[in-house]
């Protein structure tokens, strides 16, 4: 066997191995079919597909089937060599590696309505927080101390957030071939934003914790101010792969790509903007 714990690895999760059953049993299957026999959305079906790329071919007809790594993934699950704890086992890395990426949040966006509500309501605060904490929104980054009115920092945000789901959108479907999906990617996108919502909150905040603590010093207010938006920012960059993993139906590889592309370019266009003088 080639590489045993990479084939459980994948079939840990229950409808991949679903998606290996229906292939094995019934040869090949269209996308529709296989979407309505795991009754999951389709960006799921598209992350679980991307996942099991190296083991699955298309005909002419773009219908799924095995291929010959695949057929030995089949016999592994058919034959029962896979731990029966497989299923369940879970280590604390892993479950902490999926409250980092939110994974069981994102995975509810198969039904985007479910959360449309939940990652409105995330763009919201944050550009209500922006606003009150005077904090100029660029993407990833915030300026302190805005000559912008409340009104226009509020805009900002959640412009910014905006054009982050059409370039992720237009990024997709160029260099993967990825359309449709967007209400559950706009979801997924609004969602990530929530590190960065918080910020202004926290920013906010700082001074009156320190000065509960007896901590205060104008010193520590600065540096935790410029250290905090740091961590906040790696983590929505992470969540950001993770959303469009989840909108798209893209592996985390590609994800990050994409996210990574659309930090780039906005750190590129504020030094050409002098925001980093």
């Amino acid at each position: 066997m080639e590489d045993l714990t990479r084939y459980y690895a994948l079939l840990k999760d229950p409808a991949r191995r679903k998606i290996i059953e229906i292939l094995g049993a019934q040869e090949k299957v269209g996308f529709k079919e296989l979407r309505e026999a795991l009754g999951l959305g389709i960006g799921t079906v598209y992350y679980h597909l991307d996942m099991l790329s190296d083991f699955l071919e298309q005909d002419k007809q773009r219908k799924y089937r095995l291929n010959e790594r695949g057929r030995t993934l089949y016999r592994v699950l058919k034959e029962g060599s896979i731990p029966a704890s497989l299923g369940i086992s879970e280590t604390l890395g892993s479950r902490a590696a999926k409250w980092l990426f939110l994974s069981p949040l994102f995975a509810l966006t198969a039904k985007p309505m479910r959360l449309l509500p939940i990652s409105t309501m995330i763009l919201i605060l944050g550009a209500y927080g922006a606003s009150i904490a005077k904090l100029e929104p660029a993407l990833f980054f915030y300026f302190e101390y805005s000559n912008r009115n409340p009104s226009s920092i509020a805009v900002l945000f959640v412009f910014n957030w905006i054009g982050l789901f059409l370039f992720a959108e237009a990024l997709a479907n160029i260099l993967f071939r990825r359309f449709g999906n967007d209400l559950q990617l706009f979801t997924c996108i609004g969602l990530a934003a929530l590190p960065l919502a918080a910020f202004p909150y926290i920013y906010i905040a700082v001074p009156t914790f320190l000065e509960l603590l007896n901590l205060y010093s104008w010193e520590l207010v600065k540096n935790l101010r410029q250290i905090i938006p740091i961590i906040l920012q790696i983590w929505s960059i992470l969540l950001v792969s993770a959303a469009i993993c989840y909108g798209k139906g893209l592996r985390l590889d590609k994800g990050i790509i994409i996210s990574l592309t659309a930090t780039y370019l906005n750190i590129a266009v504020l030094f050409m903007l002098g925001k980093f003088t």
